[in-house]
């Protein structure tokens, strides 16, 4: 089996281009393609976006610290995709934890791919 058919660990999405953790300990990871418009992580955070002629929702950034944690959770947990589990992940780079929406409660990525 190939590097390219082994399972993507959703954790590692970002890091590449990533600033230091020391930084910007906090990322989002984003399953865009379940996004459906609905907008409330727009109403709960001036960090998203809904654009109107795709009626797909995206970040300004995707790593921020603790200024902006507070407002990008509410976002993420605010989010009624995937049957209010959310589609937004605001994850904990030190610890690789999800934060918010966090359904199961235990800080396993709820990523659905």
């Amino acid at each position: 089996m190939s590097d390219a058919d082994e399972p993507v660990d959703p954790s590692e999405i970002g890091e590449g281009a990533a600033p230091p953790v020391e930084e910007k300990p906090y990322k989002i990871i984003f399953e865009a393609n379940k996004c459906f418009g609905a907008g409330k992580c727009a109403e709960f955070s001036d960090n998203w976006t809904l654009d109107i002629s795709t009626g797909i929702a995206k970040p300004e950034a995707y790593f921020f610290d603790e200024a902006e944690l507070e407002h990008n959770v509410a976002a993420a947990k605010a989010c009624p995709a995937k049957k209010d589990k959310g589609i937004i992940h605001v994850v904990d780079r030190r610890t690789n934890e999800e934060i918010a929406p966090d359904p199961e409660g235990d800080g396993t990525l709820s990523v659905d791919w």
